[in-house]
């Protein structure tokens, strides 16, 4: 595909033979007599290089490319003029040219330029995908199937400018998915902006989204880009997105249909390129049918929907989890005496049930690292409600979900046998009818995992009274 060169002059001489030159050599060429004629140009569509004329009359070259810079357009400027001094060049080059030439030229010299500077951004292009795939493979750390199903899915849908839906309770890790997803998609080196839509006042929304024009309203001073225009060529991230109230759907919808804004107070439409993935904890089909969320924003939204599931149903990840953020907690404290999680503390953070998620699991270690006075984190390190199995939901399934029953085994009968006694205030034959093991074979049980007492006689178990039925 031709490249598209903008050329700017306010010399119409200058523009023909330019034009008639770049053509000739296969460039798609568009040309304008000022600056402010271009800027309006490339608010609007991309061009690969820039020549601009450094002399001009109202806004100059250097103007010009202060206000490129100001507005985060990044087409490579070479510019122009007959001035051609160190001093000049120098100036250019501070305000973000890559070249200059000096007037008079021959079309050779600005071929040799351009072509320069071709490579120089083929060059940039080739770097940025070196660093998008040599990037590791995911943030999250996970060790379940559920969570690599996940990554799975962001690896096939990244490149696609398609809209994602990621659905999850309070501390799942929402936001990190979502960033997995511009971290592997061509749109890595633009922006990725996140949007809490519950922490927005309602009265500013539109205004926050869409931006503004000066006037548009008592304190519109100037013009103001919103957070949609901020992710142009990026990535917009709208947490919580069920916070939005109707009027926004609407806006929000209109936006994903079209690719186009209004800022607040302007007459024309502003098209912006930004991929939209959203986030909610809500049950959106039942806010739909409650009528606080519109259907049709739904199923545009949803293309791909992705649950994340609670760690609670992803035990696995927890043993892992831990010992990272033990890890990025010394490091960032710079915390050297805690090295490790004693076993009972890790038992413990398998079986509690994690109403916060990854996030709550995240403070209890950094708090347990914190307050720790030996070099590992035990029992006594962790909150009270988490040193006892009290704070558990009542009748719940004795079963540990997530957890592989081949390689835990001896772990989890040990987990399910405390628990069971516990639940039955220490009666041991109760406990084995919850276990659903006959007296026996838990007595043999409680001496092969130190729980019983040293003097207690036992008989041997019958072969297969050993073995808890365990559903994995």
């Amino acid at each position: 595909m031709a490249l598209r060169i903008l050329v700017i002059d306010d010399e119409p001489g200058m523009l023909q033979m330019l034009h008639a030159v770049l053509s000739r050599a296969g460039y798609q060429t568009t040309t304008v007599t000022n600056a402010e004629e271009a800027l309006n140009l490339l608010d609007r569509a991309a061009y690969d290089l820039c020549l601009c004329d450094l002399k001009m009359p109202g806004l100059d070259g250097i103007a010009f490319l202060s206000e490129l810079r100001r507005r985060g357009i990044q087409t490579t400027v070479i510019v122009m003029t007959a001035y051609g001094s160190n001093e000049t060049a120098i100036a250019a080059m501070k305000a973000g040219a890559y070249d200059y030439i000096s007037k008079p030229f021959k079309p050779d010299e600005v071929l040799l330029t351009l072509r320069k500077a071709e490579e120089r951004e083929q060059l940039r292009r080739e770097n940025r995908e070196l660093k998008s795939r040599t990037l590791p493979a995911s943030p999250l750390v996970f060790e379940s199937e559920a969570m690599r199903r996940i990554v799975e899915t962001v690896q096939r849908i990244a490149s696609y400018r398609t809209t994602v839906l990621i659905m999850g309770e309070s501390g799942t890790g929402k936001e990190l998915v979502a960033r997995l997803i511009h971290q592997k998609s061509p749109r890595a080196g633009r922006p990725f902006v996140a949007v809490n839509c519950g922490a927005i006042p309602e009265g500013l929304m539109e205004s926050e989204f869409f931006g503004h024009v000066k006037g548009a309203f008592t304190d519109a001073h100037e013009n103001k880009h919103g957070l949609i225009e901020s992710a142009q060529g990026g990535t917009l991230f709208l947490d919580e997105v069920a916070e939005l109230p109707p009027p926004l759907q609407v806006k929000l919808l209109r936006f994903l249909q079209d690719g186009e804004i209004r800022r607040v107070g302007d007459t024309r439409s502003i098209r912006v390129d930004a991929r939209v993935v959203a986030a909610t904890s809500r049950d959106l089909p039942v806010e739909i049918r409650e009528g606080r969320f519109r259907e049709d924003l739904y199923y545009r939204l949803a293309v791909v929907p992705i649950r994340i599931p609670p760690l609670r149903e992803r035990r696995e990840d927890i043993p892992v989890l831990a010992n990272h953020f033990l890890k990025r907690t010394r490091e960032r404290l710079g915390i050297n005496r805690v090295t490790s999680i004693r076993a009972d503390a890790l038992r413990r953070l398998m079986t509690y049930d994690w109403p916060g998620n990854v996030r709550e699991l995240e403070n209890v270690i950094e708090r347990a690292t914190v307050l720790s006075t030996g070099d590992e984190i035990g029992l006594e390190g962790l909150p009270e409600p988490m040193r006892t199995e009290s704070g558990r939901t009542a009748g719940e399934s004795f079963a540990i979900e997530g957890l592989s029953i081949r390689r835990n085994r001896r772990f989890l009968e040990q987990i399910l046998i405390e628990r069971a006694l516990q639940a039955t205030g220490g009666n041991r034959t109760h406990a084995a009818r919850l276990l659903e093991i006959s007296h026996r074979a838990l007595l043999y049980k409680l001496k092969e995992y130190g729980l019983g007492r040293e003097d207690e006689p036992l008989e041997p178990a019958l072969a297969g009274e050993g073995a808890l039925e365990v559903e994995g």
